[in-house]
């Protein structure tokens, strides 16, 4: 084992932590019921050590083994989301590109003319994956990104992404104006689609309308559809809410973040509220969570802003959000709620070391500036990597998924199961 690995590390810490709590306690016996203030202030320093969270293993969470999903050397694999299917199926789906390099093109990048959305699935927990993976969706005028899954009560699937088209540069600049595009690829916007059968057949992409502050155009002229990257969620009322970016009102290169929801499982959608907007930092991928108080909570991806994190909440069911400085790096995030209603907030980490983290909140995840942060994955090769995604395998494990990336090789859908003492 790698003496600076985050599980021997966390073995260390546990028996350190033994070690103390034993000697508080014997410190404590000598103590008796004196209040001798020396001693009481080096019996709190002592309680403070004992209780200092490992690396992972704090707050009842210890990681137990990473996997690898998906890895083939001819593909650049990226952007997971899981879901826990009632028959107890995992299914993880992923967007594949060529692997670039292999053509002796000098890097990868995140447009690609031929990316695509592919599914992979485990029927024994997790253990094993099918090699080969299912065709969710190919976009017919040009790349897709990001699949994200969210499984609604009565076991439907919905999978948001968006895409970009490849255009010779003289003809993007013949576009109607203003679009979004990086370098040569224009992007498309967004669209959803729909299962009814664990993933084995999808409706044809329903296209969410623009939202209202949107500027930007589309390849044909019209305002692109909603979008964005990050996990919708179902409230206890039946209605999904999607956390869309969008240009600002007066610059089509400033993106904010809106809610918008659907009363029909996906399949029509209407203008709720703005979640984040602020005239220097912009906000974009966004994950949503509902609270016990059924409180809406969103994790926000931001720039401008020292990559820290956004966290908004909104009290009145979706109506209104205010937004705050969560105090930490890390993006995008996927929250989990775990058996005993805490929530594991999973993110990725693009400095150094590169790598997944986490952190432990309170049922209200309002504890998110004091929580302690857990270090999943250190060891990857770059920032190219991360966008996390979490479900329950069991009442006693979680499974988070990502892609990864070892001294900038081929990119792995990985996988690091935690378990839950």
């Amino acid at each position: 084992m790698n003496p600076r690995s985050p599980e021997r590390r966390n073995r260390i810490s546990k028996v350190w932590r033994r070690l103390i709590w034993l000697d508080v306690r014997r410190f404590g016996k000598q103590i008796g019921n004196t209040l001798n203030p020396s001693r009481i202030l080096v019996l709190l320093v002592l309680l403070s050590v004992a209780w200092t969270p490992a690396v992972l293993g704090a707050a009842g969470v210890s990681k137990a083994r990473d996997i690898v999903i998906y890895e083939d050397p001819l593909f650049y694999s990226a952007f997971p989301s899981i879901v826990h299917r009632p028959d107890g199926e995992l299914i993880v789906a992923f967007r594949r590109a060529p692997e670039r390099r292999r053509f002796k093109e000098t890097g990868i990048t995140h447009t690609d003319p031929n990316s695509y959305l592919v599914i992979v699935r485990s029927r024994d927990a997790g253990k094993t994956w099918g090699k080969d993976p299912e065709l969710l969706f190919a976009h017919p005028f040009g790349g897709s990104q990001d699949p994200c899954l969210i499984q609604l009560r009565d076991g439907t699937l919905l999978c948001s992404s968006y895409g970009w088209a490849r255009l010779e540069m003289d003809a993007i600049a013949k576009l109607k104006q203003p679009v979004a595009n990086y370098g040569n690829f224009v992007f498309l916007g967004g669209y959803i689609l729909k299962s009814r059968d664990g993933g084995r057949s999808w409706t044809p992409p329903i296209i969410p309308p623009p939202n209202p502050t949107e500027l930007n155009l589309d390849i044909f002229g019209k305002t692109v559809p909603a979008y964005n990257r990050g996990a919708m969620c179902q409230s206890r009322d039946g209605r999904v809410h999607f956390a869309v970016a969008a240009s600002a009102r007066n610059n089509a290169k400033h993106t904010e973040v809106h809610l918008m929801s659907s009363g029909d499982q996906g399949q029509t959608w209407t203008y709720s509220c703005q979640i984040a907007a602020d005239p220097k930092i912009q906000f974009n991928e966004t994950s949503l969570f509902e609270t016990p108080k059924r409180d809406l909570v969103a994790f926000i991806r931001t720039e401008g802003f020292g990559d820290h994190t956004v966290i908004a909440r909104s009290t009145d069911h979706g109506k209104s959000f205010h937004w705050e400085d969560a105090g930490f790096q890390g993006h995008p995030h996927y929250a989990l709620q775990l058996p005993d209603r805490r929530v594991l907030l999973v993110y990725g980490y693009r400095h150094k070391p590169f790598g997944i983290r986490a952190r432990i909140l309170d049922p209200e995840c309002r504890d998110v500036k004091n929580s302690e942060e857990l270090i999943i994955r250190d060891d990857g090769g770059n920032g190219d990597l991360g966008y996390p995604w979490a479900t329950l395998v069991s009442k006693k494990q979680a499974l988070v998924v990502y892609y990864f990336n070892q001294n900038d090789g081929v990119r792995q859908i990985g996988g690091t199961f935690l378990d839950l003492d």
